[in-house]
């Protein structure tokens, strides 16, 4: 019997619902508490418990990532008009995953995971996209309101001394409609761009930025300005010596360039774009459970997280005691890299190494031919067995065991 792996400074977990949070149970009995003396911060960011902390939970497990530097979280459900009726909820809670990207202030990168036998549905993709989002205002801190016929909207914005400037946005003589304002501020742009910038050099890749500035020119522009100042004053040479290339385009513009691409790069891109794309990317490389997904911040701090939701067309079954074949590599994945990251940051060899291989025998069981229902539909392998979602995770333990030999 190996002697579990110790760990010195706490990783913050974030509990999640429905079939995620079922995978999160399993993974963690069957893949990491037999092998890692797990020191974990608990915070169950499940729906109900979020109802019954007024979302406080969700703030309180933000500011525990600042302090201890490594969160890990499984997917959670953003409560619609249903799911507050199904859940008899208080109100309808906002993302957590807005909630603790504004607190922390970071970027999203989304990397799809590949495998052997599972072909991008793009032919010339070769090489891993990866998405850098904007994870900070926009359209998850936005006001909105439904207004009458007859109403005349503006912006107000109040100056220090009390000086106010108005600017028109629509008088609605034609009838109701819908309103919506949101904002972003240069600090968290300016890191977002040193933060895709860093990135880009880390891995020695390409970066791309879009944005539609032609339409938008004032906000998208600003974004797009103070990529470029920041990029000539701070990266030109760095970028220059490293062999890699910065360029701006239209988002437009650069769907079309991605789907003609071989891949290969870092695509930057606002709040919604990102959030967006990197579903798109994830599904046209094979699946949205096969993509890894990391918030960094300004100072370092790092959360990892499934990029896909809760699979609740999934718990719906388990609920009935029927069979699921449910994809948890994405979950699994979150797990080591906040392992890896929490052993980097320790010096703890041991810890990241037991990462490496968890992802290596992962992998390695796909590649073997057993899988879950997702990609035993796509995969070219010759011999594939479809495995339910526990026994997936068994076939892992197995290989795992192999490798830690």
């Amino acid at each position: 019997m190996l002697e579990k792996i110790p760990m010195k400074t706490p990783l913050v977990e974030m509990d999640g619902d429905e079939m995620t949070r079922v995978i999160w149970k399993m993974i963690k009995e069957l893949l990491l508490e037999p092998y890692i003396d797990l020191n974990l911060e608990y915070y169950d960011l499940g729906l109900p418990n979020r109802d019954k902390t007024d979302d406080q939970v969700t703030v309180d497990s933000a500011m525990a990532t600042k302090k201890y530097g490594v969160a890990v979280k499984c997917a959670t459900i953003t409560p619609n008009a249903a799911r507050v009726k199904e859940y008899n909820l208080k109100e309808m809670w906002k993302s957590p995953n807005g909630t603790i990207r504004a607190i922390l202030d970071g970027t999203v990168f989304r990397a799809p995971i590949l495998v052997k036998g599972i072909t991008p549905y793009i032919p010339n993709w070769k090489k891993p996209i990866t998405i850098a989002r904007h994870a900070f205002g926009d359209v998850y801190k936005n006001s909105e309101a439904i207004v009458p016929g007859g109403a005349k909207a503006e912006l107000l914005v109040t100056l220090e001394d009390g000086t106010e400037e108005k600017y028109p946005v629509y008088t609605f003589n034609d009838g109701p409609g819908v309103l919506q304002g949101q904002f972003n501020v240069d600090a968290s742009i300016k890191s977002f761009a040193r933060s895709c910038f860093n990135f880009a050099l880390d891995t020695k890749q390409d970066l791309w930025f879009s944005t539609k500035d032609t339409i938008s020119k004032k906000y998208d522009h600003r974004f797009k300005d103070i990529f470029q100042e920041i990029f000539d004053s701070e990266y030109a040479d760095k970028f220059s010596r490293a062999g890699i290339e910065y360029f701006y385009t239209l988002i437009d513009d650069a769907v079309a360039r991605v789907v003609r691409s071989q891949g290969g790069f870092i695509w930057a891109c606002k709040n919604y774009d990102g959030d967006v794309m990197s579903d798109m990317v994830a599904t046209a490389f094979g699946s949205l459970g096969m993509m890894t997904s990391v918030l960094v911040a300004p100072d370092g701090t790092y959360e990892y997280e499934a990029a896909h939701g809760t699979v609740t067309r999934h718990y719906y079954k388990h609920l009935k005691g029927e069979e699921t074949s449910t994809n948890s590599v994405a979950t699994l994945f979150a797990w080591t890299g906040a392992l890896r990251k929490r052993g980097q940051l320790d010096g703890n060899a041991r810890l990241e190494d037991f990462a490496g291989k968890l992802e290596r025998a992962t992998i390695d069981t796909i590649e073997s031919g057993v899988m879950t229902g997702d990609l035993a539909s796509m995969s070219t392998l010759p011999e594939i067995r479809k495995a339910n979602t526990q026994d997936f995770l068994l076939a892992i333990k197995e290989k795992l065991d192999s490798l830690l030999l």
